[in-house]
């Protein structure tokens, strides 16, 4: 066995030899089985795409932890594992990116032209794009990387262009002209998704506009006066007794001349601002469902910058904002500005650049939802796919159920290209999979591709199955799909998960089964669950931003603690539904659990030393036998063995359950809390190599420690990756059984021996030994220097204590015991629940101390006693309540009533 551990643990000095070893070694590569009905049991899941603009920032972190846990998990559990990695083209935010680097050279991508602006792109994608994927190598993902993906590679570009053509082929796709999102910055159309709301204070003004017969006039209210250039109508509801005589009458709208209708509409509401409506159909989606009820007009008053366009005379070239100002005031100087009010109201920004989104009439292209969502909805009804934790399930069907038609076309020129030529000639469209040479309508020559791209998400979902080969009917294709699981966050429920299931359920109906039977939904879906992560908050529970600057770096935070230690903290902290608050004081705990696991590594190692120098060898082959020959063992050897077992089942179920914390707290409490606080301890009594010592009994135990605290390096991996793959390595002296410890079987509780008798007995001594060590600190013992105690217990402790007086004598200083057979009382006396101990050691008895501490003791009791009489007393309860529930509350009752009365016994003996 090589010891070559260093004396202190260090993170840095490891990890990026590992993280790099798993790469090279290509060890969590997956071949594709070649008969894919075999019973094997597969885990495959996708990495939500970074933008390829992307960086790791924490909530990247917490995702590929939790991703990284459970596919490494699922493998050690003997699964066909997959993780598949990839990056997302990230249309909008690329561009952005490249034209900001451009503008630092002084240029414009209108002036490269298209096609060179693409390849500028490429080129910075070269460049710049694998940095978040390098970021995820070097923290040790356990992903395929020679299925590592982008969204613009040429493969996925056939399965973009089919995914379109089929849609529009089965009159699910279409054109049209309908208000949409529009940035003015990013100069495209964005999806309802993309413009994030916020509140904020505004001015809601009133306009009087004259009547074209100059009968009277009619005051409205508007929030955006720079958007009358396109009023066409002004609308009154009906009801509204104040405006009945005007309905048909015509208005001169003012400013522009322009003679509009007085229309009724349900729309306008009597009670908000003056009862009347301008009616703008170019510009607002409400005005524009008016103008089509009404077979108005659109007239567009703004360019794709939200400038004046020459459709507003005067005012043509103003920014939007700009013609606001001029337009208000010359409103006011003609006497038409009524009144102005404060008015709150929800301002849309882009997502991306976060300028104000301006509602545009606009044509563009869209799917024709319903048909996709309602095999969604039915997807999630019919328990095809499970969401985790529950609540996000009624969320995700209120979206689907209240769902628009999706604007998939954006106006930009990186992405992928609309596979749709226009015709010069008969203005009609061609759709094609192959590049046309003429219109499919008439013939002409003179055709033009559209030069809008699809929206980043129309691509990204279609992942779960393109990346496997789709449209093509390939191995990989019926081997993996569906996946297993999505882990992701709330951000993304509605932009790409809804959005997979829809296309997923939508086009792999039509793919046969491997064994060529009809696909039913249930294998249709793209994955069985949706486990959605919560968010990581600042030690104070804030949201983080760069705005309040408590944005936490995890490169840096890596940096200072290693990776290990910031997964082990985001996993203790991660509970479905709960957000991290994040916390470095748990973080360098966690560095300080991993030094733990290094010492108890290089004491082993040590120990082998010495059993070699006395002719003992531990053959590592045989650990598991270990874990599972209890004959004749001493009580610590079917005690951990049991506590192991206990540890490696609740590890299973908390993991099945996406309870990370739970896992990791099980994990934590058993590797420091059992195993070195405890057990390394104990057995340090066996582990006698010297002159005359019993070899033989020697062995054994160092064979035990040596299996159980392999096995226990295994169930912490998936959690701690790099630590216990250098230990691990090093356990075996270079010659590991397995290029990795990640490759290696799970510890499964059914494999460990498991003697509850063994854990209650450990329990009751554990027991004594820290209430002994709690004694001996009162009563001022010196730390070396061992003393008798006093037991007095039924029958089954004092054999315990009797059998156990070396284990005793060294974790608690104890000479010599005796054994009394009446209940124990005096100032070194302390009473648990089977047993009563005192220490022997003379001292001078601070009585008010001591009377003070029963008396605090007595009022505990008296409490629990009360609450326990009330639950037992409550009919309601106990004819409701569980009997091994009801057992547990009697039989604590009994214990607790014990030591009240032996607490009033030792109070009433104290001198006055």
């Amino acid at each position: 066995m090589s010891h070559e551990l260093p004396k202190a643990y260090d993170p840095t000095a490891i990890e990026e030899r590992w993280a790099e070893y798993w790469v090279r070694e290509r060890l969590f590569d997956v071949a594709t089985p070649e008969n894919t009905s075999k019973a094997t049991k597969k885990f495959t899941l996708l990495l939500p795409p970074p933008n390829v603009t992307g960086r790791l920032h924490m909530g990247h972190m917490l995702n590929q932890a939790e991703m990284d846990i459970l596919t490494r998990w699922h493998r050690m559990s003997g699964e066909i594992s997959m993780w598949v990695p990839g990056t997302d083209h990230a249309g909008i935010a690329t561009q952005m990116m490249v034209e900001r680097q451009l503008a630092g050279e002084g240029k414009k991508r209108q002036e490269l032209g298209r096609e060179a602006f693409v390849e500028r792109v490429w080129e910075w994608k070269g460049v710049y794009g694998g940095a978040i994927l390098d970021q995820m190598k070097r923290l040790g993902a356990s992903v395929d990387w020679s299925r590592e993906y982008f969204t613009m590679d040429d493969r996925l570009s056939i399965a973009v262009k089919e995914a379109f053509v089929r849609l529009h082929e089965q009159g699910l796709i279409y054109r049209g002209a309908y208000i949409v999102n529009w940035c003015p910055r990013c100069q495209t159309a964005i999806s309802d998704l993309e413009v994030v709301h916020e509140d904020q204070l505004g001015k809601l003004w009133e306009i009087r506009y004259p009547l074209a017969d100059g009968s009277g006039s009619i005051v409205i209210a508007t929030t955006r006066p720079e958007t009358m250039l396109g009023d066409v109508a002004v609308a009154v509801n009906a009801k509204d007794q104040r405006y009945a005589a005007m309905i048909g009458k015509m208005l001169k709208l003012p400013l522009v001349g322009r003679e509009i209708l007085i229309v009724a509409d349900d729309w306008a509401n009597p009670e908000f601002g003056t009862g009347a409506v301008k009616v703008t159909p170019a510009h607002d989606p409400n005005d524009f469902a008016i103008g089509q009820r009404h077979n108005l007009p659109n007239i567009n008053v703004m360019d794709e910058t939200a400038h004046i366009n020459e459709a507003g005379g005067v005012y043509t070239g103003l920014d939007r904002y700009q013609a606001r100002t001029q337009i208000l005031a010359d409103l006011e100087e003609l006497g038409l500005l009524v009144a102005v009010k404060d008015h709150n109201n929800s301002i849309g920004r882009c997502d991306r650049c976060k300028t104000v989104v301006e509602p545009r009439l606009s044509k563009q292209w869209f799917v024709k939802i319903q048909p996709l969502a309602d095999k969604a909805i039915r997807a999630v009804d019919e328990g095809h796919i499970k969401f985790t934790p529950d609540q996000y399930r009624k969320t995700y069907d209120e979206w689907m159920r209240n769902i628009h038609d999706w604007c998939i076309s954006r106006q930009l020129w990186w992405g992928h290209r609309i596979p749709a030529w226009h015709c010069s000639a008969c203005s009609e469209i061609t759709v094609s999979r192959e590049t046309p040479t003429s219109c499919g309508t008439c013939g002409s020559a003179e055709i033009v591709q559209e030069t809008d791209v699809l929206d980043t998400w129309f691509s990204s979902g279609l992942l779960p199955f393109t990346v496997f080969g789709w449209p093509e009917s390939t191995p990989d294709l019926a081997a993996f799909y569906p996946t297993q699981l999505l882990v992701t966050g709330f951000d993304i429920l509605f932009f790409w998960v809804a959005r997979m299931i829809m296309l997923g359920c939508h086009f792999m109906l039509d793919v046969p089964m491997p064994y060529g039977s009809p696909r039913e939904l249930k294998d249709a879906v793209p994955f069985k669950e949706v486990y959605i992560h919560a968010l990581v908050r600042d030690a104070d529970r804030q949201k983080m931003s760069k705005t309040k600057g408590n944005v936490i770096d995890p490169i840096d935070i890596i940096g200072r603690f290693g990776t290990d230690a910031v997964r082990f903290t985001l996993a203790s902290m991660a509970s479905p539904g709960t957000d991290i608050a994040f916390s470095e004081a748990r973080t360098e705990g966690y560095r300080a659990f991993a030094n733990k696991i290094w010492n108890a590594a290089r004491f082993l190692f040590m120990n082998v030393d010495r059993a070699q120098e006395a002719g003992v060898t531990v053959d590592l082959t045989k650990l598991d036998a270990a874990l599972r020959n209890v004959d004749e063992a001493p009580l610590e050897t079917r005690w951990i063995l049991a506590k192991l077992s206990a540890a490696s089942a609740e590890v299973d179920s908390s993991l099945s359950q996406y309870r990370f914390d739970e896992a990791a707290n099980a994990i934590y409490q058993f590797f420091w809390g059992d195993f070195c606080d405890w057990y390394i301890e104990i057995v340090k009594l066996r582990l006698e190599f010297g002159e005359g010592a019993d070899l033989v009994a020697a062995k054994t135990a160092l064979t035990t420690l040596l299996a159980v605290f392999e096995a226990a390096l295994r169930l912490l991996s998936p959690f701690m990756p790099f630590i216990t793959e250098e230990i691990w390595h090093a356990f075996y002296d270079n010659a590991a059984p397995a290029k990795s410890i990640a490759l290696t079987r799970f510890p499964q509780a059914a494999d460990i021996a498991s003697d509850a008798a063994s854990v209650s007995a450990m329990e009751v001594l554990q027991q004594m030994i820290v209430t002994v060590r709690g004694l001996r600190k009162e009563m001022a013992v010196p730390e070396k220097e061992a003393t008798p105690i006093i037991v007095f217990a039924d029958n089954r402790v004092v054999a315990l204590a009797d059998d156990n007086k070396a284990l005793l004598a060294r974790l608690a200083r104890v000479s010599e015991i005796e054994f009394a057979s009446t209940a124990l009382t005096g100032d070194n006396t302390r009473s648990a629940a089977g047993f009563d101990v005192a220490v022997v050691y003379e001292r001078q008895i601070d009585v008010a101390a001591e009377r003070e501490r029963l008396t605090k003791d007595i009022a505990k009791f008296e409490k629990g006693l009360a609450a326990a009489e009330r639950q037992l007393g409550n009919e309601t309860f106990m004819s409701k309540a569980p009997a091994h529930i009801v057992e547990s509350l009697r039989k604590q009752s009994s214990e607790t009533q014990m030591l009240y009365d032996k607490a009033k016994a030792a109070l009433e003996a104290l001198p006055q």
